[in-house]
């Protein structure tokens, strides 16, 4: 049986859990060929997964029997690409972020939505079992009300990965640890909480790297719900640790470490469900399953098919986006700084 044909667009290292997870839903996605600027590397991934290579962006523009794109580009790549996609009717996954800036990834938003295309992210986080069991407590409201949140992204990198012309600048990344690492866990915390109010931060970057923007951030939060919360992140911390989501309710606590998740209810129960898995915290940044991936990537095809919005939108992903803007704004500007606001479509 035939899948639903797509094409991948950049090969550097964070194709390589969309390449597994591609190989993993055979039959239902098929992999219509992969496109890279540097035509050698396309040619290596080529015949290992033994998939065509395209020529061009343009090609995979034209080719009528493509439904979507999955777009693994740095962030300053994007505009482009995706008026291209967008305009010849081609449904588009992009990895996170979006775009450098919110103000950029909202255009995008709005060039997808203009064209009537699907706009997915890959924030896959949100398809651990654990998270998903997390969503459901939350949604169930067996938390209680929220009263205070924290997370702590304690990574390493060395130096080699900063060392990549681009890495870590505002040019091509749009900043450093904030949107490149710590995007994940905070998107998932927004699923969760709902909104920032309001943020006060300190971006910086410490002794221990050179790059342009920070490698080390820290945040005290307040949520539209009334609850407080704290963000600290950073890829200094030597050899790099599992990250961490912590939320404190009236009617008990909940801590979602990487894979696995530990909740403590006042009444003296509690369950655990899941372990701690690779994430990527050390210093190879793709330590860490497909399987994350592959229901991302399915649950993108099915919104084709069923016609409705995939799980994580670029609307939806634009709460981040404006999180981490904020959190910068804040650091710069030596204030507090209002979080601007974004209804999830």
């Amino acid at each position: 049986m035939t899948g639903t044909r797509v094409a991948l667009i950049g090969l550097g290292m964070a194709s390589k859990p969309h390449l597994e997870a591609l190989q993993q839903l055979a039959g239902k996605v098929e992999l219509a060929g992969v496109f890279n600027r540097s035509k050698p590397r396309a040619l290596e991934v080529a015949e290992t997964y033994g998939v065509p290579v395209f020529d061009s962006v343009e090609e995979i523009a034209a080719d009528e029997s493509i439904a979507a794109v999955i777009l693994v580009t740095p962030p300053d790549q994007r505009e482009a690409l995706v008026r291209m996609f967008a305009a010849a009717g081609k449904h588009i996954l992009t990895e996170k972020p979006i775009e450098r800036s919110s103000e950029q990834a909202s255009a995008l938003v709005e060039i997808c939505e203009a064209a009537g295309v699907k706009f997915g992210v890959v924030f896959q986080n949100r398809f651990r079992v654990s998270a998903q069991r997390l969503t459901s407590i939350m949604r169930e409201g067996l938390l209680g009300d929220i009263a205070s949140v924290r997370v702590q992204v304690p990574w390493w990198r060395e130096q080699s990965y900063y060392d990549v012309p681009g890495r870590g600048s505002y040019a091509r990344d749009g900043g450093g640890v904030l949107i490149s690492q710590a995007i994940h866990v905070m998107d998932l915390m927004l699923s969760l909480t709902g909104p920032a109010e309001s943020v006060q931060a300190m971006c910086t970057t410490t002794p221990l790297h050179t790059l342009e923007a920070e490698d080390f951030a820290a945040g005290c939060l307040r949520f539209v719900s009334g609850a407080v919360g704290s963000i600290v992140a950073t890829t200094a911390a030597y050899p790099g640790g599992a990250e961490t989501l912590s939320i404190d309710g009236t009617k008990g606590s909940a801590t979602l470490e990487a894979g696995r998740l530990m909740v403590h209810y006042r009444d003296g129960s509690s369950e655990e469900l899941g372990e701690t898995t690779g994430t990527g915290g050390g210093a190879d940044p793709m330590a860490f399953p497909c399987d994350w991936h592959r229901d991302l990537i399915e649950d993108f095809v099915d919104s084709i098919h069923s016609d409705s919005q995939p799980r994580i939108s670029g609307r939806e992903g634009l709460r981040v986006h404006q999180l981490i803007d904020a959190l910068v704004a804040s650091s710069r500007q030596g204030k507090l700084v209002e979080v601007a606001a974004e209804s999830a479509g």
